[in-house]
């Protein structure tokens, strides 16, 4: 038996050496029990008992479980009726086979679980018999049985019932309270439904859609305000002033041409709805809002714990190891402990794999980084006039599509190779490799999505140079800058496109997608199978060419990705709280219907809490203090403009910040071949750049100014109070 589905009630079924264990729905010795009491050749759909149709022959008693098996015809074979019952038909008990784990032991198999016996080493007389003794165990149990026609290599279902007083006597055994009344509140029955763990998810993903509520509303505030000021922005205004006639250095060296401040006039007034005063108090609140929502999902979960009654789970896993312990020394030999060379081979392949991986996703950043700099000579040579104002935003704008498609190919291949990874470990408990799977899957899918994202905000433009001196990679290929305006509104379009991508693109499309693909495929497949005989199909025919679930850790990677989006680089882009929650408002309904409709229903597991994705939250919630804090200082124009503002504007205004932040250059310093070719600007002597520099005239023509270096205390001096306030 492959797999054991959860009945409607508030019990669990275990089947061990054919008699029948009633207990609450626990999940801490339910794979040990399928492993090694269970025949390999069986699996067990899940049904829904509400479904119409799902009864037996007679059209009264309900299936309960479904076992499923492949049937091929054996040589000496014993025809069967096409409909069996022990209710109304005899079926034959065959005595059960005494000493076949002992067999088994001495010739040195037993220490491999049924469950994970490979179907070539028995063969099919071997594989009927562990049936027939499984079904025997049934029967004795006082289960009921119906089972269709056998048919050569085709599927086979044998239904079964579990009448109400072999529950009632279970249950009594076991001391389980059955509830009386029905619960309406629909956290309580995903929970009767799924079992805690999932009960668990979708109480999460609802309080964190709730509490997101706040910072969207707060987001739009912030942004209109923004739209309502930006005619009012005196640094917007002088940009777009064209008797200024303020003439900027070339972009790129030969083909490029001297160029209007003026161009970038609609890039200023963008990148002030986002950089703006607001945002700054929008940052601050972020933070806050991030350990406001750990603190009560913690007093949520507390509360849930108590009324789902999982506060003794902690007594009851240990419990439940004390006994898978005694049946492994019971039914094998004492398992050998791996020693540290056993590990250590597993963990020098993780370190230098997570090593060539993080390598991989920075190739990636550069190469995107290469093509955005190709990409900008080549453009730069169309002779239309209107075609070159728009090249920076053209360029810009590929790029970040091109970085979206590159980190949802990646972040696939990232999650292979953490199953790989972590498998090489050699983990002893199924906890501990769930864990160290998340661990590695959340470091590399993170990594594969900030990093394009942390070059913009962090990287970009910091080590370009100056005219006359910029920086080349492979002797040939300047450094990209940022705008005039600055990097902040670049960091705002490629958030968005990289968050918005992956919710729409990645994780809604192909969660509906993808489960309807399989779907289509398998119940084909199932359907060129049934070539013998054609008959109705059943609910169980239906659940069976599901897809199996896979566990909730993609569902909780998904959340915590877009968590980090939310709060990671929320300064530069106020509006993700608001598209996080209009995607989260789909998504609970997304997962809802794909857990009912589209997924084959999952064992019940019990759990007492979220397990390390709380932890992973609490690190990305105090990582997000600083992220904001540097690209509030040093990504924004904030800092230099409350500089200037308060230190050298002679009204105190904002008035004259535009020239003030542009330095001189010398056009006759630059080096032979990096200057301009042809140009349609002309009698230009000195050109303007982004920097704050002393002029050509001055004595120490070119290096930092006193300017930069009191902006710079005053960047530090923030990041250290933006700390403190948090």
């Amino acid at each position: 038996m492959e797999g054991l589905s959860t009945p409607l009630t508030t019990t669990n079924l275990h089947l061990r050496y054919g008699r029948i264990l009633l207990q609450t729905v626990t999940s801490c010795d339910f794979n040990f029990l399928k492993q090694y009491f269970s025949s390999p050749s069986l699996m067990v759909c899940a049904v829904t008992l509400q479904c119409p149709g799902l009864f037996f022959a007679d059209g009264k008693r309900k299936v309960d479980y479904v076992l499923c098996y492949k049937y091929k015809k054996r040589r000496a074979s014993k025809p069967r009726l096409s409909v069996t019952s022990n209710g109304s038909l005899p079926v034959p008990i065959p005595m059960p086979i005494t000493g076949r784990w002992d067999s088994e032991a001495e010739s040195g198999e037993a220490g491999a679980p049924a469950g994970d016996m490979e179907e070539s080493k028995l063969s099919e007389e071997e594989k009927a018999l562990m049936r027939e003794e499984f079904e025997s165990g049934l029967l004795e149990a006082g289960l009921q049985l119906e089972r269709d026609k056998e048919r050569s290599n085709c599927l086979s279902f044998i239904r079964l019932h579990i009448p109400w007083p072999i529950l009632s006597r279970e249950a009594e055994l076991q001391k389980i309270k059955v509830a009386v009344k029905k619960f309406i509140h629909c956290l309580c029955v995903y929970r009767k439904y799924f079992g805690e763990q999932i009960g668990l998810y979708f109480a999460w993903l609802g309080v964190y859609t709730q509490l997101l509520i706040p910072p969207s509303v707060l987001g739009i505030i912030v942004f209109l305000y923004g739209i309502f000021t930006v005619d009012t922005n005196v640094p917007s205004q002088e940009t777009c002033d064209d008797n200024l006639n303020i003439t900027m250095c070339p972009l790129c060296d030969g083909v490029c041409d001297y160029w209007h401040l003026s161009t970038v006039c609609s890039l200023a007034r963008a990148s002030y709805l986002f950089d703006n005063g607001a945002t700054v108090f929008f940052a601050i609140f972020m933070s806050l809002w991030a350990a406001w929502f750990l603190e009560h999902w913690k007093r949520r979960q507390m509360c849930l714990k108590y009324s789902w009654d999982l506060t003794s789970l902690e007594d009851e896993e240990l419990l439940c190891t004390q006994v898978i312990c005694m049946f492994v020394c019971f039914l094998q030999q004492e398992p050998e402990s791996l020693d540290i060379e056993d590990h250590l081979s597993g963990y020098l392949i993780n370190m230098s794999t997570l090593l060539l991986l993080m390598f991989v996703t920075l190739s990636a950043v550069c190469g995107v980084a290469m093509y955005r700099i190709c990409m900008l000579s080549v453009w730069s040579v169309n002779p239309d006039p209107e075609a070159k104002d728009s090249v920076r935003m053209t360029v810009t704008t590929t790029g970040i599509v091109l970085n979206m498609l590159v980190v949802l190919v990646l972040e696939e291949v990232y999650g292979a190779v953490a199953v790989w990874l972590t498998e090489l470990e050699l983990p002893k408990t199924k906890e501990e490799f769930q864990e160290r799977l998340i661990f590695k899957s959340f470091f590399l899918k993170s990594m594969n999505a900030f990093a394009p994202i942390f070059y913009v905000a962090f990287f970009k433009g910091r080590f370009a140079g100056r005219p006359g001196d910029y920086v080349y990679l492979f002797g040939n290929y300047r450094m990209e800058e940022c705008a005039p305006p600055g990097c902040l509104i670049e960091l705002c379009i490629q958030l968005s496109m990289i968050m918005l991508g992956k919710q729409l693109i990645q994780n809604n499309v192909c969660e509906i997608l993808i489960p309807y693909v399989y779907i289509c495929v398998t119940s084909q497949n199932y359907e060129e199978n049934e070539t013998e005989e054609k008959r109705q199909k059943q609910q169980f025919d239906k659940d069976f060419i599901l897809e199996p679930f896979e566990g909730l850790s993609p569902e909780y990677m998904e959340m915590v990705i877009q968590f980090g989006f939310v709060t990671l680089f929320v300064a530069s882009f106020p509006l993700a709280p608001a598209f996080a929650l209009l995607n989260n408002v789909i998504e609970i309904r997304l997962d809802a219907s794909k857990f009912v409709t589209e997924i084959r229903r999952p064992d019940a597991v019990r759990c007492k809490d979220i397990g390390i994705w709380y932890n992973i939250l609490c690190g990305i919630s105090k990582f997000s203090v600083i992220t904001n804090a540097f690209v509030i200082s040093f990504t924004s124009e904030f800092v230099p403009r409350m500089v200037y503002q308060y230190m050298y504007s002679v009204n105190g205004t904002m008035s004259g910040y535009t020239e003030h932040s542009l330095s001189y250059f010398n056009v006759s310093n630059f080096l032979p071949g990096s200057a301009p070719t042809s140009t349609l600007i002309t009698g230009v002597s000195m050109c303007r750049y982004k920097d704050y520099r002393d002029p050509p005239w001055d004595a120490d023509a070119y290096t930092f100014s006193k300017q930069y270096w009191s902006i710079l205390a005053a960047k530090l001096a923030f990041v250290i109070f933006f700390q403190v306030s948090k």
